[in-house]
């Protein structure tokens, strides 16, 4: 009888043992839908390199500079902008067509964003779009593009304005975002833009 006791006691203790190693193991590695892994950082990296292409393609066509210049001059702000003074999707430009089918159409959002320095030597911030708060897994990208005197404010249809950016530097209205780096000369400025993308 006591042989059987011992026996009975000796497994009761091995099997808490086992269930005390069990429990902190499932501890040490727990495992949630948010945790790093290398598949989510490869997602991470090839959505940085969808939307480095996408700016890449967009300043070689001329579209990222049209979008840039695609400004409401009575109101201050971009065409379909909100009264907070930036879009909540895609831009109506062609620019915008690609972000919507590259991005929105496969679940991925994105904010876009204007940098400049302004006359006193401040770097500044104009949203352009804004679609939320990005998460933490989110890929970033940016890009100098140049803006000169010659470049027109776009429509609402896109479609080029009689407003040259050197007519907006010579008003004194200050009616585009972006004031004039150097009025002696034909760069009117340079800009950075930001393409911020994550799943949503």
């Amino acid at each position: 009888m006591d042989r059987a006791q011992a026996h009975t006691l000796e497994a009761i203790t091995a099997a808490m043992i086992l269930i005390s190693a069990l429990v902190f193991a499932l501890q040490v590695t727990a495992v949630t839908p948010l945790t790093g892994s290398t598949s989510s950082q490869h997602i991470e990296n090839q959505q940085a390199a969808v939307a480095e292409g996408v700016l890449a393609t967009a300043d070689e066509n001329g579209t990222l500079v049209s979008t840039l210049l695609y400004w409401n001059e009575s109101e201050s702000r971009w065409h379909g902008a909100t009264a907070d003074g930036y879009v909540r999707g895609p831009p109506e430009t062609a620019f915008g067509d690609v972000l919507e089918q590259t991005f929105l159409e496969r679940g991925i959002a994105f904010d876009l964003t204007l940098y400049y320095v302004d006359d006193s030597g401040a770097r500044q911030r104009e949203r352009i779009v804004d679609l939320g708060e990005p998460s933490d897994h989110a890929s970033t990208v940016r890009r100098l593009v140049t803006l000169t005197d010659d470049d027109r404010l776009r429509n609402p249809d896109e479609s080029l304005s009689a407003t040259t950016l050197e007519d907006v530097s010579d008003s004194d209205s200050d009616s585009y975002v972006v004031g004039d780096a150097d009025e002696d000369q034909s760069l009117y400025s340079t800009v950075e833009v930001e393409l911020v993308v994550w799943r949503m």
